[in-house]
């Protein structure tokens, strides 16, 4: 598979002649080569962005007209499932039974953005602020302009959704940089905008690392920043565009607080603790890597978790019954066994796993065994992302110990809370320094409703009218109703 740079709706060839490639975590086998944009490629893109966005083609389009165009990618996405699922696996290490699911999550938030773009309104007239005989006050919504999108490895079909449906709902333009670990499905995106007739120029894609992150970031003509990454990178990026005050949305880092209570049913708490910090491998930002149980329950919990975790299915992703995959790479292998390695001296309690699988089938993949530890606050993985199955598993004595304990961290991406009494999560809830909390569940997201963090953890929001309105600016529209001279007393001012 090859994969060129998409800009102004067509494929190209990076000008630098620089190509690489890309392999699957789970064999190592290549998965595709991808052309690396130059800083001329990097300028090209943004100029057809720019000319894009000032079209009146693009710019004078009706929401309907948008609407339109994102059901028709929607259905697109539906169409090739069979093959997008085959890449994500391939490129991203997900299992199959993730990657269905991220290629239908994906076609459902462009649906749901098709049905926001219809009902967007972009002049609303303010009624509480108008008076009649006096003045007319009106918001006007106006697109940014010209976006830099960044998404991350770990799901990278649903990130470049999440990226490019607020954008083209709101009339904007971008220039979307997927991850260099994994290209494809990006690819297939960009053809799949292309036959959409989505007009050229409104979404350009490339492909690259750091170096091509920063020269499309710091370009003059990027009027907002969307990135989702670490913390480390989102603090870089902040100071990269702080001299031209770039409107920015990150979602960043997490490590995030898990809470089971005393009264919780604990044939699904094991199950939903599992689940959250071991999605996908554990690669994902709100994973619940902190996991906090109530003493009292402490040792039936672990009796039950420590039995369920050794029927987790780990093999490889092309099984239809692998629970779990590797991890994307072998700098990330490497991350994660540091991090075991660190908790095992600072005599934190292993209580399973641990190691690397490197036999058989597992012996050309990056793949660890799901991993839990005994902590305490004490820990560096209480308080670090590791972006791995590993979990740190803490007790406590009292709900204000636990709620204490959660927002110990200076991330604040998501948690949960486990109990049969909902007014009593509800309580806890509420006090969680936390951007998403789930009550008995964990990761499912809802795309009506808003997902970002607290702290460390990110600057606004995406998804939900809170994702779909970074992408506007708001003017207010102050019309006189009235017009007699003699009534403009405060013109007087000045006589």
């Amino acid at each position: 598979m090859e994969i060129k740079l998409f800009i102004n709706g067509k494929f190209v060839d990076s000008s630098d002649k620089i190509i690489k490639t890309s392999f699957d975590p789970s064999n190592g086998n290549e998965v595709a080569k991808y052309h690396v944009p130059s800083p001329k490629d990097i300028d090209l893109a943004v100029a057809a962005a720019q000319a894009a966005f000032t079209n009146p083609l693009w710019k004078n389009m009706s929401q309907d007209a948008r609407a339109d165009l994102l059901l028709a990618i929607s259905e697109k996405i539906k169409e090739r499932s069979k093959e997008i699922v085959d890449v994500e696996v391939r490129d991203s290490g997900s299992t199959l039974r993730k990657a269905k699911a991220d290629v239908h999550n994906t076609a459902a938030f462009f649906k749901v953005m098709s049905k926001v773009a219809r009902e967007l309104k972009l002049n609303i007239i303010d009624e509480a602020a108008s008076r009649a005989g006096f003045s007319i006050n009106s918001r006007e919504y106006t697109p940014v302009g010209v976006c830099a999108q960044i998404i991350p490895w770990n799901f990278p079909l649903v990130m470049a959704g999440w990226k490019i449906g607020p954008v083209l709902a709101t009339g904007c333009t971008t220039v979307l940089k997927s991850a260099e670990e994994t290209p494809a499905s990006a690819f297939i995106l960009a053809e799949i905008i292309r036959d959409a007739g989505v007009p050229d120029g409104v979404v350009n894609i490339i492909t690259g690392g750091a170096d091509v992150g920063r020269d499309l970031l710091n370009h003059p003509q990027i009027k907002k920043v969307a990135f989702t990454g670490s913390t480390m990178v989102g603090k870089e990026i902040l100071k990269s565009i702080a001299p031209n005050i770039t409107t920015a949305t990150m979602e960043l880092g997490g490590k995030s607080a898990n809470i089971v209570l005393n009264d919780a049913d604990l044939s699904i708490a094991v199950d939903g603790a599992l689940y959250a910090f071991l999605y996908h491998s554990g690669q994902a930002c709100d994973s619940g890597t902190r996991l906090l149980v109530q003493e009292e329950i402490y040792p039936e919990f672990m009796e039950k978790f420590l039995k369920r975790i050794k029927e987790v299915k780990v093999m490889p992703t092309t099984d239809a019954n692998a629970g779990y995959g590797p991890v994307v790479s072998e700098k990330q292998l490497k991350t994660i066994l540091g991090f075991i390695e660190l908790s095992k001296s600072e005599n934190a309690k292993l209580l399973s796993g641990g190691n690397r699988l490197m036999e058989g089938e597992f012996s050309k993949g990056f793949f660890i065994e799901p991993t839990a530890f005994e902590i305490t606050p004490a820990h560096t993985i209480f308080h670090e992302e590791i972006f791995g199955p590993v979990v740190g598993i803490t007790k406590f004595k009292t709900e204000e110990e636990a709620v204490s304990m959660a927002n110990n961290s200076k991330y604040g991406l998501a948690g949960a809370v486990w109990s049969k009494d909902h007014a009593r999560a509800h309580q806890i809830a509420s006090q969680l320094e936390a951007g998403t909390v789930w009550i008995n569940e964990y990761h499912l997201l809802n795309p009506g409703m808003p997902f970002g963090g607290f702290k460390q953890s990110g600057l606004g929001r995406e998804m939900g009218s809170e994702g779909v309105m970074s992408y506007l600016e708001v003017r207010h529209v102050w019309e006189s109703d009235c017009d007699a001279r003699e009534k403009k007393v405060w013109l007087d001012a000045i006589f």
